[in-house]
Order: C-alpha cells, then structure tokens, then sequence
C-alpha cells in the first residue's frame, strides 16, 4: 500500500477502509436511531442500484443490435468493421454495471449453509461475510481505476477494427476540464476516425466494480442497523 497517495492529509486506503469500517462500527453502536436518518439514503441508493441494472439490460440489447447487424452485413456483402469488439465491450459494460443490481437482488450465489445453524451464528457470520465481500470488492475497485488512469496515461488503443469519432474521445473527457473550455473543445475535435482508446471501455468497469463496493458496504451499514440482511432473492415461477 506505499503507493496509496495521500488524499485530504490522509492515506487513500484510510478513506477506502479505515473510514466505512469506523462507520460500520457507528451503525453497530448506535443501530436503530440511525434508521429514520439513513432511509432517504438507502432510498436514492436502490435507485442508483436500479438505475445500475437499467444501464447493464442496455448494453445487453446493445450486444443483440451488433450480432443482428454484423450478420445483416454479411448477407448484403456490407463491410461493417469492428462490430466484433464493439459487441465485447457491450458485453462488458453488461456485465460490470449488472453486478450491484444483481447483488442486492440476491442474484449472486450465496453458500448459507453454516448460517442456518442458529439465529445467532447467522447474523454475526452474515456480518464477517457482507464485510469481507466490501473490502475485497473496494480493492478490486482502486485497482480498476488505476488500471484506467494508466491505460489514458499511456494512450493505449485498441488492436482491432474498431474505430471511433475524435469528438466521442473529446466528449468522454469533458468531465476533467473547466465546464468553460467545453465548447472549444468539442470545436476542436472533428469527425476524423480514430482507434478507440482502452479507458473508454474500461470506464464500465472501473463504475461497476465501485458500485458494486457501495452497494455491498451499504448492506453491511443495513444489516447493522436494522438487524436484518436487506439482500432477499426473488422468487423464480
């Protein structure tokens, strides 16, 4: 962790651990009282969690759209380049932004076999599990971001056919200017056809693996407060 760069005086691994455990700790002591406070929270977290899963079915029509075009092309003789990575990059985004929805949904696979022991032995294991589960997925989301802020760094492009406008690369990166610049830049980028950078691809899942890090140390916070795992699966017919 020597390379976690100080951010507001403190170890960026202080504010990803240090910090939502200590607040866990507070739900913990606290419990019930926090319950009027936190459920406008919880309610704008399930429509961001639902919001998540909205994106993933897109992409997913996304990937369907591409194979029904590229085997369209095909038929007519019509060379339509880089549906192939385009349709793995849908996928992608399917897959990441599909994980918090489907998590709090009760999507994942769950072993509750020793929790069925007794009442007791459920709630503190459910805890030791749900925060285990939130470090590991904080960690895999530092490292997906850094990933994509070395692949920008780097100017690493894609290998294969896929090709995109200059100006979807400028409007990608509008975020990190001053909101005055914003014209001019996209003044400044034109229609030429560039191969598509890796951060932009990747930015599903560097998303994906945070939302999924939220909505995990959001459980944990629940389940401390409420006593109860707000995580309950869905009747399959």
């Amino acid at each position: 962790m020597r390379d976690w760069s100080p951010v507001m005086g403190l170890p960026l691994w202080v504010w990803l651990f240090i910090v939502p455990s200590l607040i866990g700790v507070a739900c913990l002591l606290l419990g019930p009282r926090l319950k009027r406070l936190l459920t406008p929270l919880w309610r704008v977290l399930d429509g961001i969690y639902f919001a998540s899963g909205a994106i993933a079915a897109f992409f997913m029509v996304t990937i369907l759209c591409l194979i029904v075009a590229q085997m369209i092309a095909r038929w007519t003789g019509f060379a339509l380049p880089g549906t192939t990575e385009f349709a793995g990059y849908a996928m992608a985004a399917t897959s990441f932004f599909a994980l918090s929805h489907a998590m709090t949904r009760g999507a994942h696979i769950r072993v509750s076999l020793i929790l069925n022991a007794n009442d007791f032995l459920k709630r503190w294991l459910d805890v030791f599990a749900v925060f285990g589960a939130a470090v590991i997925a904080t960690y895999f989301a530092r490292y997906a971001v850094k990933a994509n802020v070395f692949s920008e760094m780097l100017n690493d492009r894609t290998q294969g056919q896929d090709q995109i406008p200059e100006w979807v690369v400028t409007l990608f990166t509008l975020p990190a200017r001053p909101a005055s610049e914003w014209g001019q830049a996209m003044a400044d980028s034109g229609d030429t056809l560039i191969y598509t950078p890796v951060w932009i691809p990747q930015l599903a899942m560097s998303a994906g693996t945070i939302l999924l890090a939220l909505a995990l140390w959001d459980t944990l916070y629940r389940m401390l407060v409420t006593g109860v795992n707000p995580i309950v699966s869905e009747a399959v017919e």
